[in-house]
This record gives C-alpha cells, structure tokens and sequence, in this order.
C-alpha cells in the first residue's frame, strides 16, 4: 500500500465519522474494492448517548418533587398520587410531539420561554420547538388554553407520540 493509498484511507475514515456524527448516527460500515486483491473494509461506530434514556424518567421525575414538596392539607397529598399515575399521553389535554427530535423551549439560549406553567395560550402560539435533522419545528398550540403541565425538559430528546405539554 502505497502511502497516497494510507492517506486517502485515512482522510476518509474521518469523512465517514463526521457523517456518523452530523447525522447522528451510532453505526456506519463501508466496503472500498480497489483492485482484485486490494480492499478496504471499514466499520464506525459509537455508543449512543446516555441522555436518550434519562428523558423517559426525567418526564415522571418533576411531578413527584412538586407533590412532596407541597403537600399542605391531607386532601392535596391524597389527590396528587392519583394524577401521578395516570399516563399523561391519555389526557385530554396532552399535546404530543408530531416527531422525533430534541425540545427546546426557548427560541435561542438566553432568551424567554414560549411557556411557563399557569400561562394562558392561544391557538397557534408557539409551545415549544421541536429540533429534528437540523430543522426547527415550532409546535402549536392546537387550541387556546392554559398550560397546566411541562412534561419535558429544555434539550431533551423526544420519541414520536410523546407527551409535550398538558393545556386546559
């Protein structure tokens, strides 16, 4: 192998891993035939990052933190275990996300949030964005209402059909 041959392989080695992570992939393997006897055969791959777990648990994590941390009267500690277990997905009010991608609840860092819980919305305001394949999704407000729940967390990743956010 001559050393243009290393140089070029390697130059494409990294070709093939920035692609790996622009399009946020976890595996990507490629076969090169360059004579009858002269090839090249090369699998990338990485782990998939921890956080596209943690979101699922982060989604039920809040409501436990706010319930025990105002239990004032026994009839609140009573009813917030009830609301706890109900699938937020089932509720009337749940605006689910249109697709997979990652939330963001500002337009850019430092600036307001669309929303914040107890605001009133109108139909068609900006809930949040939705980020998937480099394109900012704003998410609307199917209807006016008031924002009873924020089920996700700025910068989490969201599967299609999850809970976003509880208007009533």
């Amino acid at each position: 192998m001559t050393k243009n041959t290393h140089d070029a392989d390697v130059a494409f080695i990294r070709a093939l891993a920035e692609l790996l992570n622009e399009n946020d992939l976890t595996e990507l393997q490629v076969k090169r035939d360059y004579a009858e006897d002269d090839s090249l055969n090369v699998r990338v791959s990485r782990k998939p990052p921890q956080q596209l777990v943690a979101p699922q648990h982060m989604q039920t994590a809040p409501a436990p933190v706010a319930a025990a941390a105002a239990p004032a009267s026994p009839a609140t500690a009573a009813a917030a275990p009830a609301s706890d277990n109900a699938d937020p997905a089932d509720h009337p009010g749940a605006v689910v996300s249109p697709m997979v991608g990652t939330v963001y609840m500002q337009a850019e860092p430092g600036s307001p949030a669309f929303i914040s819980v107890g605001a009133s919305v109108a139909e068609g305001d900006t809930l949040l964005i939705v980020e998937a394949m480099k394109t900012m999704n704003h998410i609307p407000a199917p209807r006016a209402g008031t924002v009873k729940r924020i089920l996700v967390d700025d910068g989490a990743a969201v599967e299609f059909g999850a809970p976003l956010v509880i208007l009533e």
